[in-house]
């Protein structure tokens, strides 16, 4: 049995959880604690109250997910003033052992061991993930995370991508308007300016704007909890239109890696799972022309698993030091 520290780590939340490895790879995580990154003057004061939680002492082992690029001899946090260095965290926080992982690396570790109880199915056949072959990762949230792992069917590898920068593709008079409207402030229109949380204050007003209505300058926050609840009719349109977007997105990613499966991922994901399932997400997924039957053929699901960071955090850690 293998202790360890698993972490996770974005802009204003960082999740701390005690985790154990069974000697046969299975990964139980304690309860999470949430600390918020803007009460803390740095990492190891974050680590430390964490540690005073949990009566003042931790393994001495350690695996990070962090939101953004992990390479180098100094990791800066993009929303956040934090900083880390890895070659210092033997010393700083006494672990002798550690990993640290692209967030959404994690999540494609978290996929590629979670058990199937922790998968909604969404599209294709209601069969589980294939075994072996490529899964594709597609996660909705402050932007548009992108992965994909391979595995056959006794290993797996992880390749975190920036796919969510990839070109967006408008299929319908609709999304030409969503399209044009952000080519006001960019030159280059991504996918992740549309299949991303953000991304539906954008829609609602292209959306508005066809309908001649005065535009109200509403957040994100706001028109996800307008238009999952159905209490504004506009915003309910935003979010179906959002899930057709994502659906397009998540086939295109899928047909270009050659998968044999998808998985949708994210907090955002999660929180709209009964929208996903009832809107034309699973039609848009299989759209691709000459190729909408072979894409009809790939099990399409929804991790549910509450922590897919931490519990990826600690697959990662134990790919990497326990294999």
């Amino acid at each position: 049995m293998t202790r360890l520290v698993t972490v996770d780590i974005g802009g204003t939340h960082a999740r701390f959880a005690l985790a154990e490895i069974a000697a046969d790879g299975t990964i139980a995580l304690g309860e999470p604690a949430t600390l918020h990154t803007r009460d803390h003057a740095s990492f190891q004061t974050a680590w430390e109250d964490f540690a005073r939680m949990q009566g003042g002492t931790l393994p001495p082992a350690v695996s990070i997910a962090i939101a953004g690029p992990v390479g180098g001899d100094v990791i800066r946090f993009t929303n956040n003033p934090w900083v880390i260095r890895p070659a210092l965290i033997p010393e700083k926080l006494g672990a002798e052992r550690y990993t640290v992982i692209n967030d959404f690396g994690a999540v494609g570790h978290a996929v590629a061991c979670a058990a199937d109880d922790h998968f909604v199915h969404l599209a294709g056949p209601d069969e589980a993930l294939p075994a072996s072959g490529t899964i594709s990762i597609v996660g909705p949230g402050t932007g548009l995370g992108v992965a994909h792992i391979w595995r056959d069917g006794t290993d797996y590898r992880v390749q975190a991508t920036e796919g969510g920068h990839i070109d967006f593709a408008p299929l319908d008079s609709i999304e030409d308007a969503i399209l044009a409207r952000l080519r006001l402030r960019y030159r280059r229109v991504s996918v992740e300016r549309v299949v991303s949380g953000p991304g539906i204050v954008d829609i609602y007003e292209a959306l508005a704007a066809l309908e001649g209505r005065a535009i109200q300058p509403l957040d994100d926050r706001t028109l996800w909890s307008l238009g999952t609840s159905g209490e504004d009719s506009l915003a309910a349109a935003a979010v179906d239109r959002f899930c057709l977007s994502l659906g397009s997105v998540a086939g295109d990613l899928a047909l270009a890696q050659g998968a044999s499966g998808a998985v949708i991922a994210g907090g955002l994901g999660l929180r709209i799972k009964d929208t996903l399932l009832r809107s034309g997400f699973a039609n848009r997924f299989t759209a691709k022309g000459r190729f909408a039957e072979l894409m009809g053929k790939l099990p399409v699901k929804l991790i549910t698993h509450p922590q897919p960071g931490l519990f990826g955090a600690a697959a990662a850690f134990a790919k990497e030091h326990l294999s």
